[in-house]
């Protein structure tokens, strides 16, 4: 093998003109030989047994070229990249432009790493919010602990909104039972739009052991077979409960926590909040740091490594959509969307994505970050402990050089976020317009992973938290 010409035909992508000798190209033809004679059929010989030089006469000597070059050309192509020292992205373009029995030659267009030319990372400026949890907040945890803790009781009067219904129900569409429109024994909350609009509001006023028709018309966007429809539903009201909402004092802090008094869970609850809500504010902090990062980077960023990174998101939405037990043929039908549809969605995100990681790698090369063999070790330790693993067992999984990388950019994730200088957050006035936003001199350290410092997939992130749940009710 050698390389005839090396050049470079637009920003990012090279072109290989690599030609493979007559006796490479010989050892490729006899590995084809060996490979396909079981295909062709000679007379006279079993399938298999023909000698080469009988089926070259027969054939011609090009009738194993094909698969030859297909057997020499990975081999020499790689070589050709190796010898030119190339860091190649994604994969070839290939144009065979001669083969004959002195050998064949071929030109290969391949995009290579980008040449990244890094803008400002330290002493970013941007906004970060002030913590703050008020009573009303409080109050409010408290509030949700006490429905969690709530029971069901039952009552002898009608049916009032906020209560909980126990009903059968059967639907009919022109006098037929339709899919989908018979239930026994559901406990629905009445006013909590559940069911289709109407529905809740005609149960109001029945008793337990009651029964009756109720009409309803489909809404106009509802599942195709009853969209626009006028239906009717036979109720009965099973039985009429109330929720019974313990009263927040001393003795509901001591049911619900360790705590012996309310005002121990509420310093509780405060202490948590804050905890929650800072650690918010330090990662939006650092998605914004980062993002500034990225946009300050000077590259022209090659197609594959785009598209390799929105496969990803686009493989990782369809995990999570399985994970939440929908089909993703099913999630597609319901979204009106294709595979490609979700691909041309995750593009913008995957370039920031591609980017931010462009901007760590050459921030991490500029700063010499580098990561200890201790390092190394300290983590596979922590994380085998974590999920009750043997450090053994787990190195099995996890390569020492993804450990490595990863440790690497949380190093420069926390390098460019304690330089950075966070703000007070734009205010609207009450004619909506932002006002003047003022410096501060307080600093925030985090050490947030930098795979998850990017805005990662955002319009595929959206998609999954817009899926149905499944067994939706009529």
């Amino acid at each position: 093998m050698s390389v005839k010409n090396c050049e470079k035909v637009e920003t990012n992508r090279v072109a290989l003109t690599v030609e493979v000798d007559a006796e490479t190209f010989e050892t490729a033809v006899e590995k084809a030989y060996r490979k396909i004679r079981g295909q062709i059929t000679i007379p006279g010989f079993r399938r298999g047994k023909a000698p080469r030089k009988m089926i070259e006469n027969l054939y011609g000597p090009e009738v194993f070229y094909d698969e030859a070059v297909n057997i020499a050309m990975p081999e020499a192509y790689m070589a050709a990249v190796e010898s030119e020292k190339l860091e190649v992205v994604g994969y070839p373009d290939v144009e065979l432009e001669s083969v004959g029995k002195d050998g064949f030659s071929f030109k290969a267009t391949v995009y290579v790493y980008p040449e990244v030319t890094l803008g400002q990372y330290k002493g970013i400026e941007a906004p970060k919010a002030e913590v703050k949890v008020t009573a009303a907040d409080v109050n409010h945890r408290l509030e949700e602990m006490a429905q969690r803790n709530s029971r069901l009781v039952t009552v002898e009067r009608p049916v009032e909104k906020g209560d909980i219904a126990n009903i059968d129900f059967d639907g009919y569409d022109d006098g037929k039972p339709f899919e989908g429109g018979k239930g026994e024994g559901y406990e629905l909350e009445i006013g909590s739009g559940t069911f289709v609009p109407g529905f809740e509001d005609q149960l109001i006023g029945m008793s337990a052991g009651e029964e009756k028709d109720i009409d309803i018309t489909f809404p106009e966007d509802y599942h195709k077979d009853l969209a626009g429809k006028a239906v009717v539903f036979h109720v009965k009201v099973n039985s009429v409960q109330v929720k019974e909402v313990p009263a927040i004092d001393d003795e509901f802090a001591k049911d619900v926590s360790e705590f012996e008094s309310l005002a121990d869970l509420k310093k509780d609850i405060k202490s948590k909040i804050t905890a929650d809500r800072q650690q918010a504010a330090d990662r939006a902090f650092e998605d914004v740091v980062m993002q500034k990062v990225a946009d300050n980077l000077e590259c022209d960023v090659p197609a594959p490594m785009v598209e390799d990174q929105a496969r990803r998101f686009v493989e990782d939405l369809k995990m999570r959509i399985q994970q939440q037990g929908i089909p993703v043929d099913q999630y597609l039908k319901l979204t009106n969307m294709t595979e490609d549809d979700l691909l041309g969605q995750a593009k913008e995100p995957a370039l920031r994505q591609v980017k931010l990681e462009l901007a760590l790698e050459a921030i991490a090369k500029a700063e010499n970050v580098e990561v200890s063999e201790e390092e190394i070790e300290a983590e596979y330790a922590s994380t085998a402990e974590k999920y009750g693993m043997k450090v053994e067992d787990l190195k099995k999984y996890i390569a020492a050089d993804g450990v490595r990388a990863q440790l690497t950019n949380q190093k420069v994730v926390k390098l460019v976020v304690d330089s950075a200088v966070p703000t007070k957050p734009e205010e609207k006035s009450e004619e909506g317009e932002e006002k003047p936003k003022k410096k501060t001199s307080s600093r925030k350290k985090s050490t947030k992973k930098a795979d998850e410092a990017a805005a990662e997939g955002e319009a595929a992130e959206s998609a999954a938290e817009e899926a149905p749940a499944e067994g939706g009710e009529a």
